[in-house]
């Protein structure tokens, strides 16, 4: 796998297929997880998201894809990370990142995702996207990340972020 620094690197014209969301619910030092039922990750462990439905604001979705994912009402999220993907099979995703610390409601499994608590520094990142490993403590340390990522099915090929 290749790293690199953020650049344009023939980005400069990316054009996401999709926009997506993922959120972590952070509750000292436990975050919510899922292990992830079905779509693009499926087996994979993960936060609660999916993509964004027609007119639908990046916030709106992430409140929306949590309730629907794992039952929980959430509010006050901070943008953390926008990251895009490119998998050599051609599909594009532009990903946009929360994280909350305000949630009520009961934490539920659903058809889609069985959610989990689990320690911050016992998240199971090999159970996880690569990319993960190399984001999500940025994220997680508060600080905002914009990355690019290409994928060979679920292998990471190639990685680039800048981090502010």
């Amino acid at each position: 796998m290749r790293r690199e620094r953020l650049g344009d690197d023939g980005w400069s014209d990316f054009k996401p297929r999709e926009h997506a969301v993922i959120l972590f619910v952070l509750d000292g030092d436990q975050i919510l997880l899922i292990d992830k039922k079905r779509g693009l990750g499926h087996g994979k462990v993960n936060g609660p998201g999916g993509r964004l439905e027609s007119g639908e604001s990046p916030y709106e979705a992430a409140v929306r894809e949590t309730s629907e994912e794992v039952g929980l009402v959430v509010g006050q999220l901070t943008e953390q990370a926008l990251l895009q993907f490119v998998f050599t099979n051609g599909y594009t995703l532009e990903v946009t990142v929360f994280t909350t610390e305000s949630y009520s409601g009961e934490m539920m499994e659903t058809d889609e995702a069985r959610p989990f608590w689990c320690k911050r520094v016992e998240i199971p990142y090999d159970r996880m996207w690569d990319d993960d490993r190399i984001w999500l403590p940025k994220v997680l340390a508060g600080e905002y990340v914009r990355g690019r990522f290409v994928f060979d099915d679920d292998v990471l090929l190639q990685s680039a972020i800048s981090v502010r």
